[in-house]
């Protein structure tokens, strides 16, 4: 799932200085490599289930299977991004999105961090309630939004 891409290492390429970044050190985690992380592991999946299981099991439009195709995610919702995730495996999206929910509030919570840090430190144009909302799953959450709230989480909790 998303959040396992920092766990097990296979965050890409590490950008220092993107994404609202506390400290520009050379191994900070940024948004840009996490998102191309997603790119990775969404367009893996895709390509495992096939298109025509994208868009009919995953519910993903004709134009965001192709965005997919083309390696750019940015702008798919967790939920789309979860569907495509178990399209090609065995895991209910529901409870992935879930599972990083949980995983986001714990970052949180041991970088001590708030709704209201969080927003002020990234480059999406979201306030404090919005990241909340989002976090929540009161509203949509694109993947390049993750994408950032997570890099500031990582690199506050380390």
């Amino acid at each position: 799932m998303f959040h396992e891409v920092v766990e097990d290492g296979t965050v890409g390429t590490i950008d220092a200085g993107q994404g609202g970044d506390d400290s520009a050190s050379d191994d900070a985690i940024t948004a840009a490599s996490l998102l191309a992380a997603f790119e990775t592991l969404i367009g893996e999946a895709a390509n495992e289930a096939g298109r025509e299981a994208v868009i009919d099991e995953a519910g993903l439009t004709e134009h965001a299977a192709d965005a997919v195709a083309d390696g750019d995610v940015a702008e798919l919702t967790l939920a789309e991004g979860a569907a495509v995730l178990a399209a090609a495996g065995d895991r209910d999206p529901d409870a992935m999105v879930a599972e990083l929910r949980d995983h986001l509030l714990i970052g949180m919570a041991t970088a001590v961090l708030d709704v209201d840090t969080l927003a002020a430190r990234i480059d999406a144009d979201l306030t404090g309630q919005e990241v909340q909302q989002a976090l929540e799953g009161r509203t949509a959450m694109t993947l390049g939004q993750l994408a950032e709230i997570m890099a500031v989480i990582e690199r506050r909790k380390r």
